[in-house]
């Protein structure tokens, strides 16, 4: 499996982000999703058109995009 199977960029379809392929549901959406504690499970049932292997591509992909981007550390400022 390869990310570019199931993850494409259409600017007529969520403004050119990155989506699961033959849905309108934006690679940044999912990953918030799992940010804000979704488990797999969840996001499967609410969203039936995905399959495990859609979301493995999601996370694929983002490890993909910040490999090949530099990522500087941030720090928390203090209250």
């Amino acid at each position: 499996m390869t990310w570019r199977d199931y993850i494409h960029s259409d600017p007529k379809i969520a403004v050119g982000k990155p989506v699961v392929r033959g849905t309108r549901l934006a690679v940044d959406f999912l990953l918030e999703l799992f940010a804000n504690g979704w488990t797999q499970e969840q996001v499967l049932e609410e969203y039936p058109q995905l399959t495990a292997e859609a979301l493995r591509a999601v996370v694929a992909f983002a490890a993909e995009v910040l490999h090949e981007d530099k990522v500087y550390a941030t720090r928390r400022a203090n209250g």
